[in-house]
């Protein structure tokens, strides 16, 4: 019994800690304000953007880190190790950093800007850039993670009955891990959301919503900041909710 409850008091602390400050924002700006904030073009094409290019950068992860995850799971050879640390790498620097690695091979004064003419600086290409880099690892470990845990004979015997290795792949093993799939596309897509950092180097303009949180806390204070970031959190909690739940039933 005692080790229950030590647990449970634990367990609700954390929770504690992190829910209480969330409620209290929550409940503190007004519903007038709420709506006003919402009814402007400004804000809401800054959360369609916020949301729209963490998808973009999730979907990205799903094409290129599947597969990454796939060999690091299956495969033993030399720096591995290397890779799994790069991968991981994002994930504990300082995003300002991150944001000024990347500008420093995508900026206008880049030498990829100056062999190609391209530069995508200040735009949702750069945005959708900038998350990538910091949140694919939440991706690639969790679907890495998945794929440990399928019992590698069961691809094996699929081609001992004629399947090709990507037949194996797709009909097997993937299927096996969609839930890891989904459960890691989600933290990915909510740590792209999230993400100030690394977009506000890459890209102060066209305006993220953390972005637009910052300036106008920045300009204005709390008061006009707090409106912004209730209607991101609510519009987050509720997307969130309605993925864990289609996550549960698949």
């Amino acid at each position: 019994m005692k080790f229950k409850v030590v647990f449970a008091v634990l367990g609700v602390s954390l929770v504690l800690f992190v829910g209480f400050p969330i409620v209290r924002m929550l409940v503190s700006a007004s519903p007038q304000a709420l709506v006003e904030t919402g009814k402007e073009t400004e804000v809401q094409i800054s959360i369609l953007l916020t949301m729209r290019a963490s998808l973009w950068a999730t979907l990205a992860a799903l094409l290129t880190g599947v597969p990454l995850a796939y060999l690091l799971a299956r495969k033993r050879f030399r720096g591995k190790k290397i890779i799994e640390g790069v991968i991981d790498l994002p994930v504990i620097i300082p995003h300002t950093a991150a944001g000024i690695a990347l500008l420093s091979v995508w900026g206008r004064q880049s030498l990829v800007a100056k062999v190609t003419g391209l530069s995508i600086m200040g735009t949702e290409a750069a945005i959708a850039m900038g998350m990538f880099f910091v949140s694919a690892s939440f991706l690639v470990n969790a679907v890495k993670e998945g794929f440990k845990l399928v019992d590698e004979r069961y691809e094996k015997t699929a081609v001992t009955l004629g399947a090709t290795p990507w037949k194996a792949f797709r009909t097997v093993s993937l299927p096996m891990v969609k839930k890891s799939i989904m459960s890691g596309s989600i933290m990915m897509w909510g740590r792209g959301i999230s993400e100030f950092g690394a977009v506000v180097i890459l890209a102060y303009h066209p305006m993220t919503a953390p972005v637009m949180i910052f300036e106008r806390f920045q300009n204005f204070g709390l008061k006009y900041a707090t409106p912004v970031t209730v209607l991101l959190v609510g519009i987050s909690l509720a997307v969130f909710i309605g993925l864990r739940i289609l996550e549960d039933r698949k």
